[in-house]
């Protein structure tokens, strides 16, 4: 986006349910809210941390795939001019 003003955002997603497959990251008002996708092996542990840019106030939601369900949780990041407060 032209103009636009991005902030990246520190995240840390965890779980202690079993056999985890897949985390999975949105940014609820990016343009594209799918911002990362963690595939894990056999026997890793669930513990992932990475960088996300985002636009303005969001919520951020973890999607956690084990075995053949999903889980999620969700969190308002707020982002504010010099740094961000949730």
């Amino acid at each position: 986006c032209v103009g636009c003003v991005w902030w990246v955002v520190p995240i840390t997603i965890r779980s202690d349910l079993p056999d985890v497959e897949q985390i999975h990251v949105y940014v609820r008002e990016n343009g594209i809210p799918k911002v990362a996708q963690f595939n894990l092996g056999a026997g890793a542990k669930a513990h992932v941390s990475c960088r996300v840019k985002m636009g303005k106030t969001s919520d951020v939601i973890g999607l956690v795939k084990s075995g053949d369900k999903l889980y999620y949780a969700s969190k308002e990041v707020r982002v504010t001019i010099g740094g961000c407060g949730g």
